[in-house]
């Protein structure tokens, strides 16, 4: 039975958690934070997060609080043209083996909490933040602020996009500025128009700006997150922004987009930041996951699922062989690295789909509105449809 040194206590950490559990070995999570908790607002879930999810047997509680979505829907922000959808239900959700969903995060950290407490294998220390690492012989050790050391059979370093983990393993310095700013804010339902209540998730794109709504908490509120490329260079988060700046930002959408967000209230801002990616992320006994080995911008949708599926193949190559864990690090970034980047580079690029404008525009929603349903769905199955396993190559 092996001992991992988790460092960090959001979703990526917690399901890593599980998933070495799983396995028979024992868990310690250090979330620098006084509490596990998460804020945000809401998560979307292809069928391969939830495939990661039933892997850890949280898949049924977390279809049961999710919104489970009829369509992703494309409109043209500017001229409000319904472009095109890619359909959900029916023939998508045979294919791909589960539905697409969308769930608050804190519902899902919460499911992640509860179950790693009912597993005597996992040891959950809120308030220890981590500074840094060492390694010597057979053990990793976790060096925290206050001076005290947590030593394992290994360390994961699932940390997030400010990892310190990574920071002395890959040591590449601060993240990438997008030049993107998204503005974020939930409201209730019962104050959205019930002609514009679509279980959908909907982009409306414009000129160097897009906008996307979709319900969660069950249906009971609608998370409004508008985007827009403002050139802004340095970063930040959860920055109050006035009501009045947000509408001005995207005064040149269509009307019901518009009456959209004028709904918003207590709006937050953040600068979109990723890493470009690395062709290592795991050193001896210490490796990383999630947002510390691969944070990419959330366009594709797939940054939770990605650290799902991080979990899982982890927990299926760590076996009894304490001295072999070096070697299954190894495995598990080359199974895990190329389509990490893949998705990272797909996440930077959607927005030369979503932000044109003019001629650009027009050709784009020709080309969107010629595609099939089928078409579509064979454009996400190598992201929707990958079951991930730590034999290399399943479900790719």
């Amino acid at each position: 039975m092996a001992k991992t040194v988790i460092v960090g206590g959001g979703i990526g950490g917690l399901a890593a958690a599980l998933a070495v559990a799983r396995r028979g070995h024992r868990a310690v999570v250090l979330e620098r934070a006084g509490t596990f908790a998460e804020i945000g607002a809401g998560i979307q879930l292809a069928p391969n997060g939830l495939h990661a999810l039933d892997r850890l047997g949280l898949g049924d509680a977390v279809r049961a609080r999710a919104v489970h979505i009829d369509e992703l829907r494309f409109m043209d922000g500017v001229s409000g043209e319904h472009v095109a959808s890619l359909p959900l239900t029916g023939v998508y959700r045979r294919r791909f083996g589960n539905p697409y969903v969308v769930v608050h995060r804190g519902e899902l950290h919460g499911l992640l909490v509860d179950a790693c407490r009912r597993s005597p294998a996992i040891e959950l220390r809120a308030g220890s933040r981590a500074t840094g690492y060492r390694q010597h012989g057979s053990a990793a050790t976790v060096l925290l602020d206050g001076g005290e050391l947590v030593t394992g059979d290994a360390v994961i370093g699932a940390d997030g996009i400010h990892s310190a983990i990574r920071g002395q393993l890959v040591g590449d310095g601060a993240p990438r500025v997008s030049g993107i700013t998204v503005y974020r804010t939930v409201i209730p339902m019962e104050r959205v128009p019930e002609e514009l209540r679509w279980n959908a998730v909907t982009w409306w794109a414009g000129p160097g700006r897009h906008f996307v709504h979709y319900a969660i908490g069950g249906g009971r509120y609608l998370n409004l997150a508008p985007s827009v490329e403002n050139g802004v260079t340095e970063p930040f988060a959860g920055v109050p922004v006035d009501r009045e700046r947000v509408r001005d930002a995207f005064a040149c959408l269509d009307g019901t987009a518009r009456r959209l967000l004028a709904l918003g209230e207590e709006w937050k801002s953040w600068v979109l930041v990723d890493r470009d990616p690395v062709d290592r992320w795991t050193d001896g006994r210490v490796t990383l996951l999630g947002d510390a080995a691969h944070p990419m911008l959330h366009y594709a949708a797939q940054g939770a699922c990605q650290a799902l599926e991080d979990a899982v193949v982890l927990g299926d190559l760590l076996d009894d062989d304490t001295d072999a864990i070096p070697e299954r690090f190894e495995k598990y970034h080359a199974e895990r690295h190329d389509r990490t980047a893949r998705i990272t580079h797909a996440a930077r690029a959607s927005t030369r789909l979503w932000h044109p404008a003019g001629a650009e525009a027009k050709a784009r929603n020709q080309m969107l509105s010629e595609l099939s349903g089928t078409d579509l769905h064979d454009h996400v199955a190598w992201m929707h449809g990958a079951r991930a396993s730590g034999a290399a190559g399943a479900g790719r």
